[in-house]
């Protein structure tokens, strides 16, 4: 199924490459006369890089996360200190993966860093992880959103049955993976179409919410922090639940390499995405609560279309449209952004070398978006929404947070390494550590939820050694491996 790395590191070069017919390049860098190269150029400049941070992280988050934020703090007064908490913290994270992409100049994120610092075992089991929980729990968890809220305005006086929400999921996923496989093109276009219904949708929340703030609307306010207690075991799902919504600060590191003047542009991208990113999440929420009371947000299923239902009227039956493609559009970045993580996986061999083919002619990664899903339909059909965010978030800020702390590590390893963008030391050091205390104090306050996770995250392991180190495989297995990976698509 995986065959063995053939370099030790990812090549140092520009560019992603692949041939018309779908096979990796040459180790010799040399193409068959008549074969031209389809290469990734660097055309992601400093307002693309911007819109793809921004795209990918406004998605289902803020829509349904101020619900598990809340039911997790206790209090009003808390849910937001937690909300401005997590994005000085996404923050963090984020200025330490702009000194990782301005000083590692590789596509691939977390894998990339991780196989830099941490060798080929940890690396291995991260896609391993993410081909088998992570992508398909995000693309799972946004769906499901994304069928909530395009059901919304036809079911406003009863409730919305959850078949009718999943099948309607279903499609939308469906639809993602063919839009991904049959052009590259379209799905740019769409996603800078659905960037803009995003912040529209975001908008749309917050006007009305100032304007009740400046009426005097501020009874939702008063004794804040009253309430339920937050508790040692509430806390780190609440923290799960605002980091969630703020997830996809780091997609710009899945595409590095194409990344005009990257020493530049990734910094400042970051920066300017999140100061919006975060002030329009707080004020979102503060938003919310200028209409609905604590109690009445735990009852709704739909924050956003309960908020918009109280102050706009006829109006309020956009809304769950809005917010609908604005997870749609989550949807199809995460799809798009994720196949780089699989190409540069198969380009180290830890991957099926199917996975690093392009279709001959619609030059897209087919193989790499397929594989998704069956494992997506899965995830969809397993489990409840906010069951599915637990599954996730322990796998994905395990590994975050160990390729943060693998910063710190290059720090003193390799010092004299060149990097154009310098992070003080205790910025990595807090997000790594905060990452690490809530996957372990997630496992005790939803052992069920984070042990399958990191049940599933340890199989890698096994998988490591029955598929890349163990050479005298039977010649049954090397068959049935030469078969899925040989020519075509």
């Amino acid at each position: 199924m995986v065959r063995k790395p053939v370099v030790s590191t990812i090549s140092s070069g520009g560019y992603l490459q692949g041939n018309v017919n779908g096979k990796l390049p040459s180790l010799g860098g040399k193409e068959p006369p008549g074969q031209e190269k389809v290469v990734l150029k660097k055309k992601i400049t400093l307002l693309r890089g911007i819109s793809i941070i921004i795209g990918t992280i406004i998605g289902a988050g803020i829509f349904i996360s101020p619900k598990g934020v809340l039911q997790n703090t206790g209090s009003v007064g808390m849910s937001l200190i937690i909300w401005t908490v997590c994005g000085v913290l996404s923050l963090f994270g984020a200025l330490s993966y702009a000194e990782l992409g301005t000083s590692i100049k590789k596509s691939g994120g977390h894998y990339t860093y991780i196989l830099e610092v941490f060798g080929p075992l940890p690396a291995f089991v991260r896609v391993w992880v993410e081909l088998l929980i992570i992508r398909p729990a995000a693309t799972a968890v946004i769906s499901l959103a994304f069928g909530r809220y395009i059901l919304e305005p036809f079911f406003i006086q009863c409730e919305i049955p959850e078949l009718a929400i999943k099948l309607i999921t279903a499609v939308g996923i469906t639809v993602v993976m063919v839009l991904n496989s049959m052009s590259v093109s379209w799905s740019a276009r769409i996603q800078i179409f659905l960037t803009f219904c995003k912040l529209t949708a975001i908008l749309i929340i917050i006007v009305p919410g100032v304007m009740q703030l400046i009426k005097g609307q501020t009874q939702h306010f008063q004794d804040a922090f009253s309430g339920r207690d937050a508790s040692i075991m509430g806390l780190p799902l609440a923290f799960y639940y605002g980091m969630y919504a703020y997830a996809g600060w780091f997609y710009l590191n899945f595409v590095t390499e194409e990344v005009e003047n990257p020493e530049k542009t990734i910094p400042l991208a970051i920066c300017i995405s999140m100061a919006i990113v975060t002030t329009g999440y707080v004020l979102t929420n503060v938003a919310y609560f200028t209409t609905i009371s604590a109690e009445e947000l735990l009852l709704s299923n739909a924050v956003a279309v309960t908020f918009s239902e109280r102050l706009l009227g006829n109006f309020s039956l956009a809304v769950p449209i809005f917010v609908a493609l604005s997870c749609f559009g989550s949807m199809n970045g995460g799809v798009f952004a994720v196949s780089r993580l699989f190409y540069v996986a198969s380009r180290e061999g830890h991957l099926p070398e199917i996975l690093s083919m392009i279709h001959v002619r619609k030059h897209t990664p087919l193989p790499a978006v397929i594989v998704l899903h069956p494992l997506t339909m899965i995830m969809l059909f397993s489990g409840d929404l906010y069951s599915l965010l637990n599954f996730l978030s322990f796998a994905r800020w395990l590994f975050i947070g160990l390729a943060v702390a693998g910063l710190i590590y290059l720090r003193y390893k390799r010092p004299e390494m060149h990097r154009p963008f310098k992070v003080p030391l205790f910025i990595p050091a807090l997000f790594s550590f905060t990452c690490l205390f809530m996957v372990a104090l997630s496992l005790y306050s939803d052992p069920f939820s984070t042990g399958i996770g990191f049940i599933i995250t340890l199989t890698g392991v096994p998988a490591y050694y029955l598929f890349i180190i163990w050479d005298k495989k039977p010649k049954w297995f090397r068959r049935m491996s030469e078969r899925t990976t040989s020519n075509d698509p």
